[in-house]
């Protein structure tokens, strides 16, 4: 049963993306919620917006009137998958509580839904119990399991974006997920901080070949600045540039399976950018391949000539890394 009343969510916007070869329209929806249970990762400016503590039955009310919400301005026809996100994990109880939970599978059953969580909120049978919810056949997995992996490398993970798992827990949970007859998406992040254009480069490539046996798709997160972030002060410091588009190129060509990558903030200084002359046809170029996954076109994009190429050839051969403590 819906809520009678109605609450905006924090954001919700159409799009299109790339699944199993097809092109689908997408609703993405980011609803307020309880919280993230771990809240301390340097990038995500996300974590301040929560509900102060309510009781269970109160959170749940208020993230069914956000459903409401969604029903009434969106309609179904106009979309075939639905991504979910909240401050955290949509899977965790105390963030999503299992009332809300079915009001969404109620909501929105027929529809592909890809829904974000950490990995220790993955259990077989709420994702089982969820996935009835919503599964009319018209899809042979009709909800993915969206993980913030953001890198295969343990200490990257730790050390530049606190993000309190390991790659070991990622891989547990995309088993579950699996058994549960669930897809799995990874999600990654092309340069926290803390790490030279080099380092953030290599630890793409490197993260995708990992991972791309496991995750039925991947999809490459470019850095960028939000506000009232330690990202935003190192930033505001001249410690931290978001990466340059050169890299992500160069990233998504030697991928050896399709990336989705959305250059969310590219050309702009707190987002992925060249020096502004050439940006916007790279932005759009990746935004193409996306849906299109022509690496033809970001082969002729790298080729492309502009005076920052250089700048960016130099700064992956002589940039420093920062020296960090290896110990607390």
């Amino acid at each position: 049963m819906l809520s009678k009343s109605i609450e905006k969510p924090l954001a919700s916007w159409r799009g299109k993306d790339r699944y199993e070869g097809q092109i689908l329209d997408t609703l993405t929806v980011i609803f307020r919620s309880g919280g993230c249970s771990w809240n301390r990762c340097r990038m995500c400016g996300y974590r301040h917006e929560r509900y102060p503590d309510l009781p269970r039955d109160e959170l749940a009310d208020r993230l069914i009137r956000q459903v409401r919400w969604v029903k009434e301005n969106f309609r179904d026809e106009d979309y075939q998958v639905l991504k979910v996100f909240t401050s955290g994990s949509f899977f965790d109880p105390d963030e999503v509580p299992a009332a809300a939970r079915r009001a969404v599978a109620e909501a929105f059953r027929g529809k592909l839904v890809i829904a974000e969580t950490r990995p220790e909120y993955v259990d077989e049978d709420t994702l089982q119990e969820f996935r009835e919810g919503i599964d009319t056949g018209a899809w042979t997995r009709p909800l993915s399991v969206a993980v913030g992996l953001e890198t295969t490398n343990d200490a990257i993970r730790e050390k530049s974006i606190d993000k309190g798992f390991s790659y070991t827990d990622f891989l547990r949970a995309a088993e579950v997920a699996h058994a549960a007859g669930t897809g799995v998406k990874a999600y990654l992040l092309m340069k926290p901080p803390f790490l030279t254009e080099r380092e953030a480069r290599d630890d793409m490539v490197r993260s995708i070949r990992d991972v791309a046996s496991i995750a039925d798709s991947i999809s490459m997160n470019l850095c960028t600045v939000q506000s009232r972030t330690e990202v935003e002060r190192l930033w505001k410091q001249g410690a931290y540039r978001p990466p340059y588009l050169w890299s992500v190129l160069d990233v998504l060509i030697q991928s050896p399976v399709h990336i989705l990558c959305d250059p969310v903030g590219g050309g702009q200084t707190r987002g992925p950018h060249n020096c502004g002359a050439c940006d916007s046809p790279i932005v759009k170029g990746i935004g193409d391949y996306s849906l299109n996954g022509d690496v033809e076109l970001l082969r002729a994009l790298r080729e492309m000539e502009c005076g920052c190429k250089e700048e960016w050839e130099f700064v992956l051969g002589q940039e420093e890394p920062f020296c960090m403590p290896l110990t607390r």
